[in-house]
């Protein structure tokens, strides 16, 4: 089995969708973030991002992944650039492409590019989310490589802080409800096991927000309007009732004053987050 390469370059039907001013408010409490501006509703969480826009990437992953490898599917890596801070209340159109595919021994990997503009047509999102098809070895790569995001050789040596966060025993049940994020690994204790994990584990993407967390804390200053990309790998994961602790360690600046920091999580004794990046505008 085999993803069609013939696919790749095709742009999806538009879905609209509004950041929705009260569901911001929920995501940010399901990932345990007392961030002011979201509790006030003068920004959404960066992660939120992925609700409005989830049913764009959709269409691209149903055309393109066989029914039969829907189930072998887990998140690989998020890759999110910001145009413009998240603003509850803004209309997003968004469209889906089918960007790429690389093929190893272990499985597949196939990248949706999922591009999000406001009513005025200027650019709000533009996100890299590569899924991850376990056991899918056969076919060819094809298409162009997503933006890299690995942390340089050397980096760690410049560490900015740590952030701790508490993944609660009903955790999963309230980012479900908030993300609208129903796979049954992350509620149904019975099915995680009956396909091989020890219990429920974590959504990846409650992982990344409480990174992002961490992140506009350390380096943005508590404002998450000054974040401009966030990245990362997922790389194991998380269980109810572990801690998950985010390390950031600081890196260049352009000529206009951005800054690029890296981070990585751990959670339980094992790296949960690996390659985490994020772009951070002026204060």
């Amino acid at each position: 089995m085999a993803l069609p390469l013939e696919k790749l370059g095709t742009t999806y039907d538009e879905t609209t969708e509004v950041i929705d001013p009260e569901r911001a408010k929920a995501y940010a409490a399901a990932t345990n973030d007392p961030n002011p501006a979201y509790a006030e509703g003068r920004y959404a969480p960066p992660v939120f991002g992925v609700v409005p826009t989830w049913g764009a990437m959709g269409l691209a992953v149903a055309d393109v992944v066989p029914g039969d490898a829907l189930m072998m599917i887990v998140h690989g890596e998020q890759d999110m650039h910001f145009h413009q801070p998240l603003v509850p209340g803004t209309k997003l159109t968004t469209k889906a492409t089918a960007h790429s595919v690389r093929v190893a021994g272990s499985g597949t990997r196939f990248t949706i590019q999922v591009d999000s503009s406001d009513e005025s047509g200027a650019p709000v999102l533009t996100e890299y989310v590569t899924m991850f098809i376990r056991g899918m070895a056969d076919g060819e790569s094809g298409g162009p490589d997503k933006p890299a995001h690995e942390i340089p050789e050397g980096t760690q040596g410049n560490v900015l802080g740590s952030h701790t966060v508490h993944v609660d025993d009903d955790q999963t049940y309230r980012y479900k409800e908030a993300s609208g994020d129903n796979m049954p690994i992350h509620v149904d204790d019975a099915f995680a096991k009956q396909v091989g994990l020890p219990g429920i584990i974590a959504h990846g993407l409650c992982t990344m927000a409480m990174c992002g967390q961490a992140v506009v804390e350390l380096a943005a200053g508590g404002d998450p309007a000054r974040v401009k990309r966030l990245a990362v790998r997922f790389a194991s994961n998380v269980f109810p009732g572990n801690d998950v602790e985010t390390t950031v360690y600081g890196g260049p600046s352009d000529e206009a004053g951005n800054t690029t920091v890296y981070f990585e999580a751990t959670s339980a004794g094992a790296t949960v987050i690996k390659n985490g990046l994020a772009v951070i505008s002026p204060a």
